[in-house]
């Protein structure tokens, strides 16, 4: 299906950057407002592959549109976007010298209205954080708008020792299964 428009249901700045590394600028930046409250004993993976998928059923631009959602998990703990400084120092101690997920759920709906998804998990692991490090890492800013209160692309990648799985998961988009999908669906472009 060529001359289909990409359309980005996301405000993520980081989501826009990762698409041009693949070659890939949308046509239409169309962020969808959906409730992200977590259901009762849903795990973690679901909870992320569910997002994706509302975001992408709940843009109305038509086209291919490509959804996405980040969950970074501690056990069966979801660990959402910070809601404050408070907070992210909060999360970062719960993070500080352990291992977590990091789920990243991703979606695409094409033109026909066929809709596929994956979600792709990652486990990271950080160094034990000082509360100095801590302090100024809050003080920078960078945990503002990212799950788990940290953004592995800024600072925060300083604190990891270990990865296992994909780093564009981490960062917020699966650029292998992007593309996969993508073309899965016909969409070429």
């Amino acid at each position: 299906m060529t001359g289909h428009r990409l359309i980005l249901a996301s405000a993520s700045p980081r989501r826009l950057d990762l698409l041009a590394q693949i070659g890939l600028t949308p046509d239409e930046i169309r962020p969808t407002d959906i409730d992200e409250t977590r259901r009762k004993d849903e795990a973690p993976r679901m909870l992320a592959e569910r997002l994706a998928r509302e975001k992408a059923l709940a843009c109305t631009a038509e086209g291919f549109v490509l959804a996405a959602d980040t969950v970074v998990a501690l056990g069966q703990r979801n660990l959402e976007k910070a809601a404050d400084e408070t907070e992210a120092a909060a999360f970062l101690r719960l993070l500080s010298g352990r291992a977590h997920q990091c789920i990243t759920g991703v979606a695409v709906r094409a033109p026909d209205g066929r809709l596929v998804s994956r979600t792709v998990l990652a486990r990271v692991k950080m160094k034990r954080l000082t509360e100095t490090e801590i302090a100024l890492y809050v003080a920078g800013g960078d945990w503002k708008g990212k799950a788990g209160g940290y953004g592995i692309q800024g600072m925060a990648g300083g604190f990891v020792t270990a990865i296992n799985g994909s780093y564009t998961a981490i960062v917020g988009l699966p650029l292998y299964e992007t593309r996969m999908l993508l073309q899965g669906l016909g969409y070429r472009k």
